[in-house]
């Protein structure tokens, strides 16, 4: 169990956690001279086998805020300190409303320096934290009078804090692993060090395939050895207090806030969908763009607040708004968070991140607002079926990975959810609800029965362009699911690059089917140059109508491509040209001259094939090269 101290300066914090562990937390020297804390301070005390104390000592100092938040991300009890014969000060409440606000919902109170106390002081004391806590999670916490010098009362809380301990749930262990870094120095013989507090999942040193990265940098990281609660360790796990030495990363290139995390954790993020508490006794309302000092994990960052639901945010709301940020950032949805005022004097308010990826486009929008909003419920009853309920387009696995706080395998799908299994290594899993499935289903169809109405001589459509004709916003890999779904079902038929109904065919009579054969023919010996309308009729003693009709209906067939009006090309060397354009372009894209040298074609016939493939999607221009789009799905089946 980690438990954090939070109190006002000089009200006996360092010499309480010295008193119950023996430990010195103050460490700089500066500390030790002034008798003030500075730094975060570490103590740890061994309980048995299987669990321990460990102790967040935290600066009390106003000006230090910003320390005291980062020490207090990740703890699971709070202990507030506060001095017999001082009683209620200013940073006592401050400190107060951010345990609130970060989510603590365990603690206990400890009135120190009580030989310093005259009785009616203690009495007064006692009276101003029953009023200060009424509203609070530590309303009902337990008081414990104690001196730290003396040792009067310390037997009292030891004991009690250590049947905490025993007794507390253990948290749950799945889920990404992530550590919030809030200490980095070098030691001598070992290189770098980090320490932070784990806020999820499980890391063992032994498994080689687990890669961990340092956030939001994205840099690759390997463990030397792990140290867990104090003591040499073969892993790591939620609520535990570690310090992982670290292989060829200098410590100047970590900073407080930085993340070491399993590399699904995180996507950095410039913009975050928050659910904001603004605290009652402030006296500043928010409006867009207000400036904010904001601590997220053990971050301390500027950003600037969008309101979403409404436009100003007045003292004692809560409302839904986006912070935007400097420069990119991690977290993960139900992370606290805690805002302060932009000269970083007053702490406002703070809440939970809900979309760590918010958008900078339609952040109003009623069904985003709707989605956060549901999102909101979620972190409060976990209900997975009413989330999937407003995400019309599902939700990746590795998107839900990050909101789910268990392993993903083992949680039981709500009746109605649909899992999509990936049928290729293009695709993703995602779950969907079934309300949203089959209708999207039926649209795809609805817009291809549209489309052979609209284009009869047509063979079908491309899939790129079938998606921008249905839905242009819908995500690729839902896309992808859906046709793979539908052609399973054989609701839709492919033929080469095109999708069609199975009702959408072409048949042909005795006469049509041998002249098809010698077209068939003459495209196939032209290979990358075939003869156009004209020459093959010439060649036929055939009028040109007849080979231009019969050459849609080839077209339809899926046996021809028509790259020009009056221009087709046998099906196999279009799918060899696609690949050739694909493997071209992996890199960084193809010029048309190189691939005219390429081809040994002209430069206008190489022109005609290029704008074939960018017509059907399959391809796309940026100045002077070409690139296959990634979100094709032409000429793979």
């Amino acid at each position: 169990m980690i438990i954090g101290t939070a109190g006002h300066i000089d009200h006996g914090k360092t010499a309480l956690v010295r008193a119950l562990t023996g430990i010195n937390t103050d460490q700089l020297k500066d500390e030790q001279q002034r008798g003030i804390t500075i730094s975060l301070g570490y103590a740890y005390q061994p309980l048995d086998q299987d669990s321990s104390l460990g102790f967040v000592d935290v600066p009390g100092h106003e000006k230090l805020i910003h320390t005291m938040v980062a020490g207090a991300t990740g703890i699971d009890y709070a202990m507030l300190v506060v001095a017999a014969d001082d009683g209620i000060m200013p940073q006592t409440l401050e400190h107060i409303a951010i345990l609130s606000l970060l989510g603590l919902a365990q603690g206990c109170v400890v009135i120190t320096k009580q030989d310093q106390a005259q009785p009616e002081q203690l009495a007064h004391t006692q009276e101003q934290l029953s009023q200060a806590l009424a509203n609070t999670f530590l309303a009902t916490a337990p008081q414990f009078v104690v001196d730290s010098l003396s040792g009067k009362g310390i037997r009292a809380l030891s004991d009690y804090l250590q049947q905490q301990a025993r007794h507390q749930q253990a948290a749950a262990r799945g889920g990404l692993f992530r550590l919030a870094i809030d200490r980095a120095f070098t030691l001598k013989g070992q290189g770098t060090v980090v320490t932070g507090t784990v806020h999820s999942g499980t890391f063992h040193l032994t498994e080689n395939h687990t890669q961990l990265r340092l956030m939001p940098a994205n840099i690759p990281v390997r463990i030397r050895s792990i140290h867990a609660q104090n003591q040499s360790s073969n892993h790591a796990y939620t609520g535990q207090r570690c310090a992982f030495n670290i292989a060829n990363i200098a410590k100047e290139t970590i900073n407080r806030g930085d993340w070491l995390a399993d590399a699904a954790c995180f996507i950095p993020s410039l913009r975050m969908d928050v659910s904001l508490q603004l605290l009652t006794g402030v006296s500043q309302q928010l409006t867009t763009w207000t400036p904010l000092h904001v601590h997220v994990g053990a971050a301390h960052v500027m950003a600037h607040l969008v309101p979403l639901s409404q436009d100003v945010v007045q003292p004692g709301q809560q409302v839904l708004a986006q912070l935007v940020f400097d420069s990119p950032l991690c977290a993960m949805p139900g992370d606290h968070f805690i805002i302060r005022n932009a000269q970083a004097q007053h702490t406002l308010g703070g809440g939970q991140i809900l979309d760590a990826n918010g958008p900078d486009r339609k952040r109003r929008a009623p069904a985003r607002l709707a989605w956060l909003n549901a999102i909101v419920d979620y972190l409060h009853d976990y209900e997975l079926l009413p989330l999937l309920q407003h995400a019309p387009y599902g939700i990746p696995y590795a998107d839900l990975q990050r909101l789910v706080p268990e392993d993903l395998k083992q949680i039981a799908l709500p009746d109605g959810a649909i899992s999509l299994t990936p049928a290729s290594s293009r695709q993703v899993p995602m779950l969907i609800h079934k309300a949203h499935w089959q209708p999207l289903l039926s649209h795809i169809e609805a817009t291809l029965a549209h489309a052979h109405e609209r284009y009869p001589d047509e063979p079908g459509i491309g899939g790129a362009r079938l998606r921008r004709m249905t839905d242009p916003g819908m995500p690729l890999a839902l896309w992808q699911h859906a046709l793979h779904s539908l052609v399973q079902q054989q609701r839709l038929l492919v033929k080469g690059a095109w999708y069609h109904l199975p009702e959408h065919t072409v048949s042909l009579n005795e006469q049509e089917i041998k002249l098809a054969e010698q077209i068939l023919m003459q495209a196939y010996q032209g290979k990358y140059d075939p003869p156009w309308v004209r020459d093959i009729a010439a060649s036929l003693e055939a009028p040109e109508q007849d080979i231009r009709l019969l050459g849609r209906k080839l077209v339809q067939q899926g046996q021809l491509y028509q790259v020009q009006p009056d221009l087709f090309y046998h099906h196999q060397h279009i799918e060899q040209l696609a690949q050739l354009l694909r493997d071209a372009t992996q890199q960084e894209g193809i010029k048309a001259a190189q691939l005219r040298d390429k081809l040994g074609l002209g430069r206008k016939r190489t022109l005609q094939i290029l704008e074939f493939f960018q017509r059907i999607g399959y391809s796309r221009r940026l100045q002077d090269k070409h690139y296959v789009r990634s979100d094709h799905a032409l000429f793979t089946n």
